[in-house]
């Protein structure tokens, strides 16, 4: 069963931000096969980490939050594209083959 909670407005992403000290968030596309893959292995490490705060967007429904997150963070946009959130900035981000468990499980370490 998975974890993962949809962002689908800035508002939503903005409320977050302030909330959560640290969290995972995965842009996806649902119309690219490596998006898919990356969404897989995001899927994999919320689900095997609960206590990991992890949501995702598809860019297709939330252009607006994926933007926002671009221009706000200074992190180019790519999908499928994981970033990591500590204390209301980017500590680390990843695109493509390069969103992996073991990535992110090492981003995590590095952050704590």
């Amino acid at each position: 069963m998975s974890v993962l909670e949809q962002i689908q407005s800035v508002e939503q992403f903005d409320t977050l931000l302030q909330k959560k000290e640290q969290f995972f968030l995965l842009k996806h596309s649902n119309t690219c096969p490596i998006s898919q893959a990356g969404y897989d292995e995001f899927n994999e490490f919320a689900n095997a980490r609960p206590e990991i705060d992890c949501y995702y967007l598809v860019v297709q429904e939330a252009r607006p939050v994926s933007n926002h997150i671009a221009e706000t963070f200074h992190v180019k946009h790519e999908s499928p594209q994981t970033i990591l959130f500590v204390k209301q900035g980017v500590a680390w981000h990843a695109s493509h083959w390069k969103i992996t468990n073991n990535n992110m499980a090492d981003a995590l370490a590095e952050n704590q």
